[in-house]
């Protein structure tokens, strides 16, 4: 029988995945490990592989189609194979009658629970808990399929499956507030197309750029503050540093290791939105905004307030390089705790970030511009000065917060020796 190479789960959020380019052609030989065809999600593209060898007998879906998980993209068997196919098959769709049925009574079969005395322990798996953490899944009741009665992760992801109660749905909906909207549906405006307009399908990384800035503007009280900050001193150490050493530190690997510094000291700024409460972060782990042709991706470098500049700019380098090329994994892009995104390069004096939820600020890097100012002995001197501008989630902190932390932030570039120690 014909082996169905299916579209993958590539994380847990992962509803639908697009085809890119396949690999391998109808007749060709496959191995097990061969990559066969690439599947873009919103966040990363990755090749998927061959579980099985034989011969690539029919592809069933197309570049460009947006099929969701589980879908079949092809059959591999034996040469001359017979396969028979069908749309619902091919597609992961079942009929309502039958399928929907079929798949309620496995729900309820594959979930079990378990009467628990309070305050008894909950044996579960640290991955299980953190998948529970972002599904919304209350495991208190599970009753676990791993050793000696664990919850592990496969018992969460069948009770996120399960039909949930209305109120439920919404303590579900509550925990997983930082994790992009699975749809963004708006009613069309209607708009009059016009002599060569083009209508673009939204899918992919666009549509969870497009529904995360909606959700963030949308849901926190936001307040951008700027401060200007004079880096001279720290423009002469980089290019000091780059000629004695031969290397290439950047500016932003500079503003990267001094915010990462400065939030040591600056808690409020560490913590993160939760329905009726509030969590402190115990690491800094920053979020650094990269740019690409289909949208924004935030990698994430962590505890980087305990690396140093060469470490900072290595892993900045490399976490760009993946996003360009959508192989980040998702280890790579979540659990950011502070972000910061730098237009600078383009020559942005001052811009409103919006925040990367569930991170509590966002820090906005501009330009680096050339402006006269009196020094001490009151002569005119030639400066370079750069403006900051964080946006900051006033729910979690106030003005004298964001401020205190600018302030520190500003007198560390302006001291950049002190960056280094």
């Amino acid at each position: 029988m014909a082996y169905e190479l299916k579209m993958p789960q590539l994380g847990l959020t992962m509803e639908t995945g697009t085809i890119g380019e396949w690999l391998k052609a109808e007749g060709d030989p496959v191995s097990v490990g061969d990559p066969l065809v690439q599947v873009e999600t919103d966040k990363l593209t990755n090749d998927v592989e061959s579980e099985v060898s034989g011969v690539l007998l029919k592809i069933v879906a197309a570049p460009g189609d947006e099929l969701p998980v589980q879908a079949v993209l092809a059959y591999i068997g034996e040469p001359g194979e017979k396969i028979e196919t069908s749309s619902a098959a091919d597609t992961g769709e079942v009929s309502k009658e039958s399928g929907e049925a079929q798949s309620e009574e496995k729900k309820e079969a594959d979930v079990k629970s378990v009467e628990r005395a309070p305050g008894e322990r909950i044996r579960i798996s640290p991955l299980a808990r953190k998948t529970a953490r972002k599904l919304g899944v209350d495991y208190t009741g599970l009753a676990g399929s791993g050793p000696g009665g664990r919850i592990v992760q496969k018992d969460i992801l069948e009770a996120e499956k399960s039909p949930k109660p209305a109120k439920e749905e919404n303590i579900a909906k509550a925990a997983n507030a930082g994790a992009a909207p699975a749809e963004l549906s708006f009613e069309s405006a209607g708009l009059s197309m016009m002599d060569g307009d083009e209508v673009i399908k939204l899918t992919g990384m666009r549509k969870t750029v497009a529904a995360r800035m909606y959700k963030s503007t949308s849901e926190i009280p936001s307040v951008t503050t700027t401060v200007k900050a004079d880096v001279t001193a720290l423009w002469k150490l980089r290019k000091q540093i780059n000629e004695e050493m031969d290397v290439h530190y950047s500016i932003n690997d500079y503003i990267l290791k001094a915010t990462a510094k400065t939030l040591r000291n600056h808690k409020k700024l560490l913590t993160a939105w939760d329905g009726n409460q509030i969590i402190q972060r115990a690491h800094v782990n920053l979020g650094m905004a990269v740019a690409l042709e289909t949208g924004l991706i935030v990698p994430v470098i962590r505890d980087a307030d305990r690396l140093a500049v060469s470490d900072i700019s290595a892993q900045a380098k490399e976490l760009a390089r993946k996003a360009r090329e959508g192989r980040l994994s998702p280890e790579e892009y979540q659990d950011s705790t502070f972000s910061v995104s730098n237009m600078g390069m383009y020559g942005v004096e001052s811009f409103t970030p919006v925040i990367n939820q569930p991170d509590a600020a966002i820090l906005g890097v501009c330009a680096i511009q050339d402006e006269l100012a009196l020094n001490a002995e009151g002569e005119v001197e030639l400066r370079k000065v750069m403006r900051l501008s964080m946006t900051w989630d006033h729910r979690l902190m106030d003005g004298t917060d964001a401020a205190a932390f600018q302030a520190d932030l500003r007198a560390l570039l302006e001291n950049p020796m002190k960056i280094l120690l």
